[in-house]
Parts: C-alpha cells; structure tokens; sequence
C-alpha cells in the first residue's frame, strides 16, 4: 500500500503522525513518492480555532482530488468533532483523537476489502493513556516522545478539552523506558511532549509531577539532551524549576503560554494567573538555568480587548524580553465561551494589533541574537548544506558553521555574528 499523511496543528498532532507513520512502515507499507498516486490519504487534523478547521477541511479534499480512487481516513480534533462532515468530505475511515494504531490497521482494512470505518469516543470517558511508539520518522536527530495528554483548563477561547478530554499521563517508569530505547537507536535530542505537560502525574498513583517524569527520562538519556514542549505557567513552582534545573539534561528552552498581558483579557480568557504570576515564572526560570530562551504565545484582538488593554500587553511582553513569539490574532470556535462574548473585535483591528504586537517581537528576537554573540553554546547539528552544517543551540537558535560530517552531534560552538534570523560561528 502507497500511502500519503498530512497533519495539521501542535506537536503532539506531530508525534501522533510519526507513530502512525511507524507502523505503517512496520507493516510494510511504503510512503508514495512525490507525484506518485496514493493508495491511501491520512489527514491528522487540528480544530484549535475555526481557521485550524478549514485548514483542515482544504487539506481533505486537496488530497483526496490529487488522489482519486484512494481510501480516505481522518483523525484529529476536527475529526472528533465534526464526524459527518469529514464523511461527507469523502472520508470512509474516520476515528477522533484516540485509538491511533486502530486508525492504522482500520485503514489497511479499508484499502483490501473496502471496509468503511467510523470510531468516535467520548473524550471525557477516556481514563488510559494511550501508548504509541515514540521516535522519529526519517531521521535519527531529534525524537518526540508524549508524555501526557488531555487538558481540563477550559480556557473560554480553547475547544481541546472538549476533543482530547481529561489528563491521563505515562508512568515515569514507561516514558524511562521508551527513552532507553531512544537512546540506543542513536537519538541525541528528546522532546517531552503532550497537550499539557506541566500538570504531568496528577492522573497517577502517588501523583508523580513534571519533576519526577523528568528525573527519570534524564537517568534513562545516557548522552541525549532533554527539551520540553510547551508548559503552562502556573504549575511552575520553585521547587519544580529548581530539580529540573538539577537533572543538568534540560536544555534552555521553555515555551510558556501567555495568551495575554492584560490582567483584564486573562480573567476574560479563565487562564489560571494575571501578569504577575507569570512574571514570577521568567524570573524563577531564568534563576534556575542563566541564559536561557523564553518563547510565548499571544492572542491579540479577543473580545472586549481595548486599545488601552492592547497597549498593556504589549509593554508587557517587552518586559518580559522573549526570544520568540507566536502571535495569533484570536479566531472565534464555534462551541467555545468565548465565541458567545459580546464585542468581538473585527478582523482589520485584530489584524493591526498583531502587527503592532510583531513588531515589539522583532525587536526582542533580534536583541536575543545578538547578546549571544561571543557566548559558546552547545549546537545539536541537524542538516548539511553547500559546506555548511546548521543545527540549532539549547537556547533552540538556528546556528550555522562551515563543516562536514557534523550531523547528529553536538559540538561546542563559539558564536561570531548574526546573520538575518539565525547565528554563525566556528566548532570549537
């Protein structure tokens, strides 16, 4: 079987396709080549805004167009969402955001005997943490492995607790595990993964936290390097930032979710802290391990924001001094509280902020670069290319140096300059 997979959305959308992708190829199936026609379209789908779903819904049909006579299946938020419709898009295995190796062999099915298959669960009655093999599909760099799933924040904007359901976590002693694995199939990076890792173990007997997850990965690593995914503020007590800064394997890199830097807009979004609290958070890492990069995301334009709130948000995150933002101007979900609110903002305004909010970004991402300049940072090398090798820093910078046969080590590099978005320097 030729197959072709599309995914769409976060990481752990990322790290579901590849354990997909890995048994596909366990069981001797073959990705089609560009051009080549499909037997088979897999689409992981993402549903985190309205706009996410239509990417979604352009993704199927382009696929399913460019591929006629090819089994369609579907999975994702957007697949647990909207069942019919992914039928009606031309879908005949359709299941949600569970049951990944079902979606596989299912899809086989559909393929050698035209078996059509519709798998959708009810989130909120998932209690298993659902194992997947972790890795990497085509390369031996850099690995994915989820350790959580599920979310029970119920941001008013954000429609994922409805579609991944409650938390369910993997036991300290099977993420160790799958590490070990990792580690002897020659990895040199491992990124800790979920929907939200930072209230890691609260599911597991004895309730575990990120700490103890990582205590035990890190013993596990031997000389892989730990990176962790995207982590929410209010769990990060000093306590937790002072042992992961213990197990010397974390690299410095932390991607806090903000949202916003309005005391006001937050309260309106139900996030769990004001502009204060997660203040407190970038001091306290930047304690525990010196240097390092702080990255953030940011909703501008969310209903009843006020130019005065917008300007708060704005000398906010300068304060904060981020090395990189994702800015989103906010998209109403249909099913959301904060679809229902009143004062949505209209789309030039949203647009304007985002703009405005780009450009303090910009500033603070170029003024990141260049302080590096003259520091020695460890560069994991990913890719080779007319005589140069780039790979990125803990501080997960793009770094660039003239060199061979650098893939898949880490080297020490003493950084000389900045070259547009990224940085040069030489091997030590």
């Amino acid at each position: 079987m030729k197959y072709i997979i599309a995914t769409l959305g976060c990481k752990v959308n990322q790290y579901e396709t590849q354990a997909m992708e890995a048994l596909l190829l366990a069981r001797g199936h073959e990705s089609a080549a560009p051009g080549e026609r499909a037997d088979a379209v897999l689409v992981n789908t993402c549903a985190v805004t309205a706009e996410s779903g239509r990417k979604s819904r352009q993704t199927i049909r382009r696929l399913r167009d460019e591929n006629p006579g090819a089994v369609v299946a579907v999975c994702g938020c957007y697949a647990q969402l909207d069942p019919d419709e992914a039928e009606e898009l031309g879908a005949s295995v359709i299941f949600g955001t569970n049951d990944h190796t079902q979606t596989v062999l299912a899809l086989e099915r559909a393929v050698a005997a035209g078996e059509a298959r519709r798998e959708i669960d009810r989130p909120f009655e998932r209690r298993a943490f659902e194992a997947l093999p972790a890795g990497a599909v085509g390369g031996r760099t850099r690995a994915m492995l989820k350790i959580q799933d599920g979310c029970v924040n119920f941001c008013s904007y954000c429609i994922i607790p409805y579609t991944r359901g409650r938390l369910r976590s993997l036991p300290p002693e099977a993420a160790a595990a799958e590490t070990a694995r990792l580690r002897e199939e020659g990895f040199r990076e491992l990124v800790l993964t979920g929907i939200e890792i930072a209230s890691y173990g609260v599911d597991l007997p004895g309730k575990p936290d990120l700490a103890d997850a990582a205590e035990a990965i890190a013993a596990a690593s031997g000389d892989m390097r730990l990176r962790l995914g995207s982590l929410e503020p209010s769990f990060l007590t000093e306590e937790l930032c002072e042992r992961l800064a213990r197990t010397g394997k974390l690299c410095r890199h932390f991607h806090l979710s903000l949202q916003s830097g309005c005391d006001r807009t937050l309260k309106a979004m139900n996030r769990k802290y004001d502009a204060a609290a997660f203040f407190a958070v970038t001091e306290r890492l930047r304690r525990c391990f010196p240097g390092c990069a702080l990255t953030t995301d940011l909703i501008v334009g969310f209903p009843g924001e006020t130019e005065e709130d917008q300007a708060e948000t704005l000398a906010f995150i300068e304060r904060c001094g981020f090395a990189d933002m994702h800015i989103f101007p906010y998209s109403r979900r249909p099913g959301t509280p904060a679809d229902r609110l009143p004062d949505q903002i209209d789309r030039a305004t949203k647009a304007r902020r985002a703009r405005q909010a780009q450009a303090v970004c910009d500033r603070m991402r170029a003024a990141f670069l260049a302080q590096s300049v003259g520091q020695v940072l460890p560069v994991l090398f990913e890719t080779e290319e007319d005589g140069l090798c780039t790979g990125h820093s803990d501080t997960y910078l793009p770094v660039s140096v003239p060199g061979t046969a650098l893939r898949g080590l880490v080297k020490s590099v003493k950084i000389t300059g900045v070259e547009g978005e990224k940085l040069v320097g030489t091997v030590l």
